[in-house]
Protein backbone atom coordinates (compact mmCIF):
# COMPACT_ATOMS: atom_id res chain seq x y z
CA UNK A 1 0.00 0.00 0.00
CA UNK A 2 2.84 2.81 0.82
CA UNK A 3 4.11 2.04 -2.46
CA UNK A 4 1.27 2.55 -4.59
CA UNK A 5 0.70 5.70 -2.13
CA UNK A 6 4.29 7.01 -2.91
CA UNK A 7 4.11 6.19 -6.55
CA UNK A 8 0.77 8.10 -6.62
CA UNK A 9 2.13 11.00 -4.84
CA UNK A 10 4.86 11.39 -7.02
CA UNK A 11 2.68 11.41 -9.82
CA UNK A 12 0.41 14.06 -8.24
CA UNK A 13 3.62 16.15 -7.59
CA UNK A 14 4.76 15.60 -10.88
CA UNK A 15 1.82 17.36 -12.62
CA UNK A 16 1.72 20.05 -10.37
CA UNK A 17 5.08 20.95 -11.36
CA UNK A 18 4.85 20.15 -15.13
CA UNK A 19 1.70 22.52 -14.65
CA UNK A 20 3.43 25.12 -13.09
CA UNK A 21 5.93 25.23 -16.25
CA UNK A 22 2.81 25.01 -18.96
CA UNK A 23 0.99 27.85 -17.58
CA UNK A 24 4.61 29.67 -17.74
CA UNK A 25 4.90 29.49 -21.08
CA UNK A 26 1.47 30.17 -21.92
CA UNK A 27 1.96 33.43 -20.10
CA UNK A 28 5.80 33.58 -21.97
CA UNK A 29 4.32 33.55 -25.22
CA UNK A 30 1.49 35.90 -25.13
CA UNK A 31 4.47 38.67 -23.83
CA UNK A 32 6.53 37.45 -26.60
CA UNK A 33 3.75 38.19 -29.04
CA UNK A 34 2.80 41.22 -27.21
CA UNK A 35 6.46 42.73 -27.50
CA UNK A 36 7.49 41.20 -31.43
CA UNK A 37 3.43 41.64 -32.48
CA UNK A 38 2.86 44.71 -30.61
CA UNK A 39 -1.62 44.83 -29.18
CA UNK A 40 -0.72 42.78 -26.11
CA UNK A 41 -4.78 42.17 -25.35
CA UNK A 42 -4.80 40.91 -29.16
CA UNK A 43 -1.63 38.96 -28.62
CA UNK A 44 -2.89 37.40 -25.02
CA UNK A 45 -6.10 36.66 -26.54
CA UNK A 46 -5.02 34.62 -28.93
CA UNK A 47 -2.66 32.89 -26.79
CA UNK A 48 -5.31 31.80 -24.55
CA UNK A 49 -7.55 30.45 -27.18
CA UNK A 50 -5.16 29.16 -29.26
CA UNK A 51 -3.53 27.33 -26.04
CA UNK A 52 -6.56 26.03 -25.06
CA UNK A 53 -7.47 24.56 -28.28
CA UNK A 54 -4.24 22.66 -28.52
CA UNK A 55 -5.01 21.34 -25.23
CA UNK A 56 -8.81 19.99 -26.24
CA UNK A 57 -6.66 18.35 -29.30
CA UNK A 58 -4.27 16.87 -26.88
CA UNK A 59 -6.71 15.56 -24.65
CA UNK A 60 -9.05 14.16 -27.45
CA UNK A 61 -5.84 12.01 -28.80
CA UNK A 62 -4.85 11.35 -25.40
CA UNK A 63 -8.06 8.61 -25.90
CA UNK A 64 -5.49 6.74 -28.17
CA UNK A 65 -2.69 6.74 -25.07
CA UNK A 66 -3.67 3.26 -23.42
CA UNK A 67 0.00 1.45 -22.99
CA UNK A 68 3.16 2.35 -21.56
CA UNK A 69 1.42 5.76 -20.07
CA UNK A 70 4.48 6.47 -18.11
CA UNK A 71 7.03 6.29 -21.17
CA UNK A 72 4.65 8.40 -23.06
CA UNK A 73 4.12 11.40 -20.35
CA UNK A 74 8.58 10.98 -20.26
CA UNK A 75 8.31 11.36 -24.13
CA UNK A 76 5.71 14.62 -23.75
CA UNK A 77 7.64 16.39 -21.05
CA UNK A 78 10.98 15.97 -23.35
CA UNK A 79 9.26 17.51 -26.37
CA UNK A 80 7.84 19.97 -24.61
CA UNK A 81 11.31 21.15 -22.83
CA UNK A 82 13.16 20.91 -26.32
CA UNK A 83 10.72 23.26 -28.53
CA UNK A 84 9.24 25.54 -25.39
CA UNK A 85 12.77 25.90 -24.41
CA UNK A 86 14.07 26.77 -27.60
CA UNK A 87 10.30 28.74 -28.14
CA UNK A 88 11.53 32.58 -27.49
CA UNK A 89 14.92 32.20 -29.36
CA UNK A 90 13.25 30.87 -32.39
CA UNK A 91 10.68 33.53 -32.72
CA UNK A 92 13.62 36.25 -32.29
CA UNK A 93 15.43 35.00 -34.94
CA UNK A 94 12.53 34.47 -37.41
CA UNK A 95 12.00 37.93 -36.45
CA UNK A 96 14.98 39.04 -37.69
CA UNK A 97 15.17 37.33 -40.69
CA UNK A 98 11.72 36.81 -42.03
CA UNK A 99 9.77 39.31 -40.88
CA UNK A 100 6.47 39.59 -38.56
CA UNK A 101 4.25 37.62 -40.55
CA UNK A 102 6.41 34.54 -40.21
CA UNK A 103 7.21 35.31 -36.49
CA UNK A 104 3.09 35.02 -36.07
CA UNK A 105 2.93 31.91 -38.38
CA UNK A 106 5.41 30.30 -35.92
CA UNK A 107 4.63 31.52 -32.79
CA UNK A 108 1.09 30.93 -33.02
CA UNK A 109 2.27 27.17 -34.15
CA UNK A 110 4.89 26.69 -31.47
CA UNK A 111 1.49 27.65 -28.92
CA UNK A 112 -0.93 25.04 -30.49
CA UNK A 113 1.67 22.56 -30.06
CA UNK A 114 2.64 23.13 -26.50
CA UNK A 115 -1.07 23.30 -26.01
CA UNK A 116 -1.86 19.83 -27.22
CA UNK A 117 1.53 18.68 -25.36
CA UNK A 118 0.17 19.80 -22.05
CA UNK A 119 -3.59 18.45 -22.86
CA UNK A 120 -1.98 15.27 -23.45
CA UNK A 121 -0.54 15.02 -20.09
CA UNK A 122 -3.11 15.33 -17.51
CA UNK A 123 -5.24 12.37 -18.85
CA UNK A 124 -2.26 10.14 -18.89
CA UNK A 125 -1.40 11.19 -15.17
CA UNK A 126 -5.38 10.38 -14.39
CA UNK A 127 -4.88 6.88 -16.17
CA UNK A 128 -1.64 6.45 -14.56
CA UNK A 129 -2.57 6.66 -11.14
CA UNK A 130 -5.43 5.00 -11.58
CA UNK A 131 -3.09 1.73 -13.00
CA UNK A 132 -1.69 2.23 -10.09
CA UNK A 133 -4.80 1.16 -8.06
CA UNK A 134 -5.92 4.72 -7.33
CA UNK A 135 -9.61 5.00 -7.09
CA UNK A 136 -10.64 7.00 -10.82
CA UNK A 137 -12.26 10.03 -8.74
CA UNK A 138 -9.61 9.79 -6.76
CA UNK A 139 -7.09 10.54 -9.06
CA UNK A 140 -8.97 12.55 -11.27
CA UNK A 141 -9.71 15.15 -8.51
CA UNK A 142 -6.13 14.90 -6.92
CA UNK A 143 -4.09 15.26 -10.64
CA UNK A 144 -6.79 18.27 -11.13
CA UNK A 145 -5.72 20.11 -8.35
CA UNK A 146 -2.27 19.51 -8.26
CA UNK A 147 -2.87 21.26 -12.07
CA UNK A 148 -4.90 24.14 -10.96
CA UNK A 149 -2.22 24.85 -8.02
CA UNK A 150 0.47 24.50 -10.20
CA UNK A 151 -1.09 27.05 -12.68
CA UNK A 152 -1.50 30.16 -10.20
CA UNK A 153 2.32 29.11 -9.08
CA UNK A 154 3.18 29.60 -12.57
CA UNK A 155 1.70 33.08 -13.36
CA UNK A 156 3.30 34.57 -10.46
CA UNK A 157 6.45 33.11 -10.88
CA UNK A 158 6.52 34.48 -14.42
CA UNK A 159 5.09 37.96 -13.31
CA UNK A 160 6.87 38.40 -10.59
CA UNK A 161 10.24 36.67 -11.22
CA UNK A 162 11.16 34.75 -14.05
CA UNK A 163 10.40 37.91 -16.59
CA UNK A 164 11.63 40.75 -14.83
CA UNK A 165 15.23 38.57 -13.63
CA UNK A 166 16.14 36.33 -17.12
CA UNK A 167 13.67 38.27 -20.11
CA UNK A 168 11.59 36.05 -22.14
CA UNK A 169 14.91 33.98 -24.05
CA UNK A 170 16.47 32.76 -20.82
CA UNK A 171 13.23 32.55 -18.97
CA UNK A 172 11.78 29.71 -21.66
CA UNK A 173 15.42 27.48 -21.43
CA UNK A 174 15.24 27.72 -17.42
CA UNK A 175 11.70 26.56 -17.48
CA UNK A 176 12.24 24.05 -20.08
CA UNK A 177 15.03 22.73 -17.77
CA UNK A 178 12.38 21.75 -14.91
CA UNK A 179 10.29 19.82 -17.96
CA UNK A 180 13.24 17.68 -18.08
CA UNK A 181 13.91 17.33 -14.94
CA UNK A 182 10.75 15.69 -14.46
CA UNK A 183 11.43 13.63 -17.06
CA UNK A 184 14.45 12.36 -15.26
CA UNK A 185 12.81 12.27 -12.14
CA UNK A 186 10.12 9.97 -14.17
CA UNK A 187 12.58 8.18 -15.57
CA UNK A 188 13.95 7.04 -12.09
CA UNK A 189 11.32 6.75 -10.27
CA UNK A 190 9.29 3.95 -12.34
CA UNK A 191 12.87 2.78 -14.14
CA UNK A 192 11.27 -1.06 -13.64
CA UNK A 193 8.56 0.04 -16.42
CA UNK A 194 10.42 1.18 -18.71
CA UNK A 195 11.59 -0.90 -21.80
CA UNK A 196 14.18 1.50 -23.27
CA UNK A 197 15.31 3.13 -20.15
CA UNK A 198 18.81 4.10 -21.39
CA UNK A 199 17.56 5.55 -24.95
CA UNK A 200 15.21 8.50 -23.08
CA UNK A 201 17.93 8.68 -20.60
CA UNK A 202 20.65 9.75 -23.30
CA UNK A 203 18.04 11.84 -25.34
CA UNK A 204 17.40 13.96 -21.92
CA UNK A 205 20.63 14.42 -20.97
CA UNK A 206 20.91 15.48 -24.87
CA UNK A 207 17.89 17.82 -24.37
CA UNK A 208 19.13 19.19 -21.04
CA UNK A 209 22.75 19.80 -22.08
CA UNK A 210 21.00 21.75 -25.11
CA UNK A 211 18.89 23.95 -22.84
CA UNK A 212 21.77 24.55 -20.72
CA UNK A 213 23.63 25.68 -23.30
CA UNK A 214 20.98 27.76 -24.59
CA UNK A 215 20.46 29.35 -21.07
CA UNK A 216 24.11 30.55 -21.20
CA UNK A 217 24.44 31.45 -24.38
CA UNK A 218 20.96 31.75 -25.95
CA UNK A 219 20.18 35.06 -24.69
CA UNK A 220 23.47 36.77 -26.36
CA UNK A 221 22.74 34.96 -30.00
CA UNK A 222 19.39 36.77 -29.40
CA UNK A 223 20.89 39.94 -28.85
CA UNK A 224 22.53 39.62 -32.19
CA UNK A 225 19.01 39.00 -33.95
CA UNK A 226 17.49 41.67 -32.25
CA UNK A 227 20.05 43.92 -33.52
CA UNK A 228 18.79 43.37 -36.96
CA UNK A 229 15.63 45.05 -36.38
CA UNK A 230 17.67 48.08 -35.01
CA UNK A 231 19.07 49.92 -37.79
CA UNK A 232 21.96 51.77 -35.14
CA UNK A 233 23.77 49.75 -32.96
CA UNK A 234 22.22 48.93 -29.50
CA UNK A 235 24.07 50.12 -26.76
CA UNK A 236 21.73 49.17 -23.75
CA UNK A 237 19.21 46.40 -23.61
CA UNK A 238 17.30 45.34 -20.61
CA UNK A 239 13.51 43.78 -20.27
CA UNK A 240 12.33 45.65 -16.83
CA UNK A 241 8.87 44.43 -15.28
CA UNK A 242 6.73 46.51 -17.45
CA UNK A 243 8.69 46.85 -20.92
CA UNK A 244 11.71 46.25 -23.01
CA UNK A 245 13.80 48.87 -22.86
CA UNK A 246 16.27 49.43 -26.03
CA UNK A 247 19.54 52.14 -26.64
CA UNK A 248 21.24 52.62 -29.47
CA UNK A 249 24.06 55.37 -31.09
CA UNK A 250 25.44 55.99 -34.30
CA UNK A 251 27.85 58.95 -34.82
CA UNK A 252 26.33 60.72 -31.36
CA UNK A 253 22.36 60.29 -32.58
CA UNK A 254 21.11 57.99 -29.37
CA UNK A 255 17.50 56.68 -30.05
CA UNK A 256 15.47 55.18 -27.36
CA UNK A 257 12.48 52.69 -28.10
CA UNK A 258 10.53 50.99 -25.65
CA UNK A 259 8.74 47.28 -26.55
CA UNK A 260 10.54 48.56 -30.15
CA UNK A 261 8.64 51.54 -30.77
CA UNK A 262 11.07 54.74 -30.90
CA UNK A 263 10.62 57.35 -28.18
CA UNK A 264 13.16 59.91 -29.70
CA UNK A 265 16.67 60.24 -31.33
CA UNK A 266 18.55 63.11 -30.20
CA UNK A 267 19.10 64.90 -33.56
CA UNK A 268 16.14 65.78 -33.12
CA UNK A 269 13.83 65.15 -30.52
CA UNK A 270 14.15 69.22 -29.29
CA UNK A 271 11.86 69.39 -32.18
CA UNK A 272 9.27 67.55 -30.09
CA UNK A 273 9.73 68.57 -26.68
CA UNK A 274 9.54 72.27 -27.31
CA UNK A 275 6.11 72.42 -28.70
CA UNK A 276 5.05 70.14 -26.14
CA UNK A 277 6.11 72.13 -23.18
CA UNK A 278 6.48 75.92 -24.43
CA UNK A 279 3.07 76.26 -25.90
CA UNK A 280 1.19 75.26 -22.79
CA UNK A 281 3.60 76.87 -20.63
CA UNK A 282 2.96 80.35 -22.99
CA UNK A 283 -1.30 79.84 -22.88
CA UNK A 284 -1.44 79.23 -18.67
CA UNK A 285 -2.05 82.40 -16.93
CA UNK A 286 0.74 80.90 -14.01
CA UNK A 287 3.43 78.04 -14.26
CA UNK A 288 4.04 77.51 -10.72
CA UNK A 289 2.46 74.03 -10.35
CA UNK A 290 3.13 71.21 -13.14
CA UNK A 291 1.75 67.36 -13.78
CA UNK A 292 3.91 65.35 -16.71
CA UNK A 293 2.43 61.99 -17.55
CA UNK A 294 5.25 59.84 -18.72
CA UNK A 295 8.30 61.71 -19.46
CA UNK A 296 10.37 58.97 -17.70
CA UNK A 297 13.51 60.04 -19.87
CA UNK A 298 13.90 63.56 -18.46
CA UNK A 299 13.19 65.67 -21.89
CA UNK A 300 10.39 67.53 -20.98
CA UNK A 301 11.33 68.29 -17.60
CA UNK A 302 14.55 69.85 -19.04
CA UNK A 303 12.36 72.06 -21.13
CA UNK A 304 10.22 72.89 -17.95
CA UNK A 305 13.86 73.87 -15.84
CA UNK A 306 13.85 76.94 -18.15
CA UNK A 307 11.02 78.55 -15.92
CA UNK A 308 11.97 80.03 -12.98
CA UNK A 309 8.62 80.37 -11.67
CA UNK A 310 8.20 76.61 -11.87
CA UNK A 311 7.89 76.07 -8.46
CA UNK A 312 6.65 71.88 -8.56
CA UNK A 313 7.44 69.25 -11.37
CA UNK A 314 5.20 66.02 -10.38
CA UNK A 315 6.49 63.27 -12.92
CA UNK A 316 4.49 59.94 -13.30
CA UNK A 317 6.05 57.29 -14.78
CA UNK A 318 5.07 53.65 -14.29
CA UNK A 319 8.51 52.09 -15.01
CA UNK A 320 11.11 53.16 -11.72
CA UNK A 321 13.67 51.46 -14.50
CA UNK A 322 13.15 54.41 -17.36
CA UNK A 323 13.75 56.82 -14.63
CA UNK A 324 16.47 55.01 -12.99
CA UNK A 325 18.52 54.94 -16.63
CA UNK A 326 17.50 58.58 -17.52
CA UNK A 327 19.42 59.25 -14.16
CA UNK A 328 22.12 57.15 -14.56
CA UNK A 329 23.09 56.43 -18.03
CA UNK A 330 25.59 59.45 -19.19
CA UNK A 331 24.58 59.51 -22.53
CA UNK A 332 20.63 60.66 -21.26
CA UNK A 333 21.84 62.50 -18.26
CA UNK A 334 23.74 64.86 -20.91
CA UNK A 335 21.01 64.82 -22.99
CA UNK A 336 18.16 65.82 -19.95
CA UNK A 337 20.27 67.93 -18.18
CA UNK A 338 20.63 65.62 -15.01
CA UNK A 339 16.38 66.73 -15.26
CA UNK A 340 15.54 64.16 -12.01
CA UNK A 341 18.43 65.87 -9.70
CA UNK A 342 16.29 69.02 -9.38
CA UNK A 343 15.08 69.40 -6.24
CA UNK A 344 11.61 71.00 -7.56
CA UNK A 345 11.21 67.23 -9.11
CA UNK A 346 8.91 64.56 -7.60
CA UNK A 347 8.62 61.52 -9.22
CA UNK A 348 5.73 58.84 -8.78
CA UNK A 349 6.33 55.23 -9.76
CA UNK A 350 2.15 54.08 -10.65
CA UNK A 351 -0.59 53.77 -13.19
CA UNK A 352 -1.21 57.11 -14.82
CA UNK A 353 -5.01 56.56 -14.48
CA UNK A 354 -4.80 55.30 -11.03
CA UNK A 355 -2.60 58.32 -10.43
CA UNK A 356 -5.22 60.88 -11.49
CA UNK A 357 -8.01 58.88 -9.73
CA UNK A 358 -6.46 59.28 -6.81
CA UNK A 359 -4.71 62.42 -6.72
CA UNK A 360 -5.79 65.83 -4.98
CA UNK A 361 -4.17 68.02 -6.42
CA UNK A 362 -4.81 70.89 -9.00
CA UNK A 363 -2.25 71.74 -11.67
CA UNK A 364 -1.30 75.11 -13.60
CA UNK A 365 0.04 73.01 -16.52
CA UNK A 366 -0.60 69.17 -17.42
CA UNK A 367 1.70 67.52 -20.20
CA UNK A 368 0.39 64.12 -21.10
CA UNK A 369 3.37 62.52 -22.68
CA UNK A 370 2.73 58.82 -22.69
CA UNK A 371 2.62 56.09 -25.40
CA UNK A 372 0.84 55.63 -28.21
CA UNK A 373 -2.70 53.60 -27.55
CA UNK A 374 -1.94 50.48 -29.12
CA UNK A 375 -3.49 48.43 -26.67
CA UNK A 376 -6.39 48.30 -23.88
CA UNK A 377 -4.22 49.37 -20.93
CA UNK A 378 -2.76 52.67 -23.11
CA UNK A 379 -5.96 53.21 -24.67
CA UNK A 380 -7.66 53.89 -21.52
CA UNK A 381 -5.24 56.92 -21.23
CA UNK A 382 -6.67 58.19 -24.49
CA UNK A 383 -10.54 58.00 -23.01
CA UNK A 384 -13.10 60.83 -22.51
CA UNK A 385 -12.87 59.69 -18.69
CA UNK A 386 -9.56 60.22 -18.56
CA UNK A 387 -9.49 63.45 -20.06
CA UNK A 388 -12.21 64.64 -18.05
CA UNK A 389 -10.65 63.64 -14.76
CA UNK A 390 -7.54 65.39 -16.24
CA UNK A 391 -9.82 68.47 -16.88
CA UNK A 392 -11.03 68.46 -12.81
CA UNK A 393 -7.44 68.63 -11.76
CA UNK A 394 -6.49 71.57 -14.06
CA UNK A 395 -6.83 75.29 -12.48
CA UNK A 396 -9.07 77.16 -14.30
CA UNK A 397 -6.19 79.44 -16.18
CA UNK A 398 -4.21 76.12 -16.73
CA UNK A 399 -3.30 74.19 -20.20
CA UNK A 400 -3.53 70.55 -20.76
CA UNK A 401 -1.06 69.08 -23.79
CA UNK A 402 -1.17 66.09 -25.20
CA UNK A 403 0.84 63.84 -27.22
CA UNK A 404 -1.57 62.34 -29.96
CA UNK A 405 -0.05 60.27 -32.54
CA UNK A 406 0.65 61.78 -36.20
CA UNK A 407 -2.53 63.42 -38.31
CA UNK A 408 -0.53 62.05 -41.40
CA UNK A 409 0.33 58.63 -40.79
CA UNK A 410 -2.89 57.81 -38.37
CA UNK A 411 -5.37 60.31 -39.24
CA UNK A 412 -8.35 59.71 -37.58
CA UNK A 413 -6.77 58.31 -34.82
CA UNK A 414 -5.50 61.70 -34.48
CA UNK A 415 -8.87 63.71 -34.70
CA UNK A 416 -10.60 61.30 -32.33
CA UNK A 417 -7.88 62.14 -29.70
CA UNK A 418 -8.97 66.01 -30.43
CA UNK A 419 -12.86 65.03 -29.93
CA UNK A 420 -12.55 62.97 -27.13
CA UNK A 421 -10.88 66.26 -25.16
CA UNK A 422 -13.20 68.60 -26.70
CA UNK A 423 -15.70 66.35 -25.47
CA UNK A 424 -14.94 66.69 -21.78
CA UNK A 425 -16.11 70.35 -22.25
CA UNK A 426 -12.43 72.03 -22.83
CA UNK A 427 -11.86 74.00 -25.96
CA UNK A 428 -8.91 72.40 -28.19
CA UNK A 429 -6.19 74.30 -29.71
CA UNK A 430 -4.46 71.68 -32.82
CA UNK A 431 -0.58 71.61 -33.55
CA UNK A 432 1.68 69.61 -35.88
CA UNK A 433 5.15 68.99 -36.30
CA UNK A 434 7.74 67.67 -38.49
CA UNK A 435 10.26 65.92 -36.61
CA UNK A 436 12.71 64.21 -39.03
CA UNK A 437 13.05 60.79 -37.29
CA UNK A 438 8.88 60.37 -36.34
CA UNK A 439 7.14 62.31 -39.52
CA UNK A 440 4.89 64.61 -39.03
CA UNK A 441 3.60 64.66 -35.45
CA UNK A 442 0.34 65.82 -33.64
CA UNK A 443 -0.54 67.55 -30.24
CA UNK A 444 -3.86 68.72 -28.92
CA UNK A 445 -3.67 71.34 -26.50
CA UNK A 446 -6.92 71.84 -24.21
CA UNK A 447 -7.86 75.13 -22.31
CA UNK A 448 -10.91 76.41 -20.17
CA UNK A 449 -10.71 79.49 -22.68
CA UNK A 450 -10.44 80.37 -26.44
CA UNK A 451 -6.38 81.06 -26.95
CA UNK A 452 -5.35 83.56 -29.43
CA UNK A 453 -2.45 81.62 -30.88
CA UNK A 454 -0.49 84.76 -32.34
CA UNK A 455 -0.82 86.21 -28.79
CA UNK A 456 1.28 83.01 -27.34
CA UNK A 457 4.87 83.90 -26.57
CA UNK A 458 7.93 81.77 -25.78
CA UNK A 459 9.80 83.46 -23.26
CA UNK A 460 12.61 80.89 -22.94
CA UNK A 461 15.46 79.74 -25.35
CA UNK A 462 14.65 77.57 -27.32
CA UNK A 463 16.17 75.34 -30.47
CA UNK A 464 13.81 75.72 -32.68
CA UNK A 465 10.19 77.12 -31.61
CA UNK A 466 9.91 80.38 -31.86
CA UNK A 467 6.76 82.53 -30.77
CA UNK A 468 5.86 83.79 -34.81
CA UNK A 469 5.74 80.29 -35.54
CA UNK A 470 2.92 78.86 -33.33
CA UNK A 471 -0.07 79.56 -35.81
CA UNK A 472 1.67 78.03 -38.76
CA UNK A 473 1.68 75.10 -36.64
CA UNK A 474 -1.99 74.96 -36.35
CA UNK A 475 -2.79 74.93 -40.25
CA UNK A 476 -3.21 71.03 -41.73
CA UNK A 477 -3.38 70.63 -44.91
CA UNK A 478 -6.40 68.69 -46.83
CA UNK A 479 -4.68 65.26 -46.38
CA UNK A 480 -3.82 65.64 -42.88
CA UNK A 481 -7.15 68.01 -41.03
CA UNK A 482 -10.13 66.99 -40.05
CA UNK A 483 -12.55 66.87 -43.11
CA UNK A 484 -12.13 63.05 -44.05
CA UNK A 485 -14.59 62.14 -46.68
CA UNK A 486 -15.45 58.19 -47.12
CA UNK A 487 -18.15 57.11 -49.52
CA UNK A 488 -19.60 60.27 -50.27
CA UNK A 489 -19.99 61.61 -47.03
CA UNK A 490 -17.68 63.10 -44.03
CA UNK A 491 -16.55 60.97 -40.99
CA UNK A 492 -18.11 62.08 -37.91
CA UNK A 493 -15.74 61.37 -34.92
CA UNK A 494 -16.99 60.19 -31.75
CA UNK A 495 -15.25 60.56 -28.35
CA UNK A 496 -12.85 57.35 -27.13
CA UNK A 497 -14.38 55.75 -24.21
CA UNK A 498 -13.61 53.16 -21.71
CA UNK A 499 -17.18 51.30 -22.56
CA UNK A 500 -16.28 52.00 -26.12
CA UNK A 501 -12.47 51.97 -27.11
CA UNK A 502 -12.66 51.85 -30.88
CA UNK A 503 -9.24 54.50 -30.95
CA UNK A 504 -7.22 51.38 -30.73
CA UNK A 505 -9.01 49.70 -34.31
CA UNK A 506 -8.16 53.26 -35.64
CA UNK A 507 -5.00 53.39 -34.38
CA UNK A 508 -3.69 49.95 -35.66
CA UNK A 509 -5.59 50.45 -39.14
CA UNK A 510 -3.58 53.12 -39.55
CA UNK A 511 -0.07 52.18 -38.80
CA UNK A 512 -0.26 48.19 -40.11
CA UNK A 513 2.21 49.40 -43.53
CA UNK A 514 4.04 51.88 -41.50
Amino acid sequence: MSKKMNKSSQLYWASGIVSICGIIFEVLFGALGSYILGDGVKQYTLTISLFLTGMGIGASLSERVVKRLITRFIAIELLIGLIGGLSSFTVFGITAVAGEEATAIVLYSIILVIGGLTGLELPILIRKANEIGVEMNKSTARVLFSDYAGGLVGGLLFAFYLRPEFGLVKSAFLVALVNISVAFWMIYAFRKEIVHRVSYLVVAILIFLLMIAGTIFGEEIAFSFEQRLYKDPIIHSEETSYQKIILTKEQGDVRLFLNGQLQFSSSDEHRYHEPLIHIPMAAATKTEDILILGGGDGLAVRELQKYEEVKSITVVDLDPRMVELASENHLLTELNGHAFEDERVRVIHKDAFQYIEEDNNRYDVIISDLPDPNNESLNKLYTWEFYSMLRNHLRSEGALMVQATSPVFAREAYWTISRTIEETGLITSNYHVDIPSFGNWGFVMGTRKPIQQNKLDVAVETDYLSSDMIPSLTSFGKDEDEHIIKDGEEVTFEPNTLIRPHLIEKYEAAWLYY
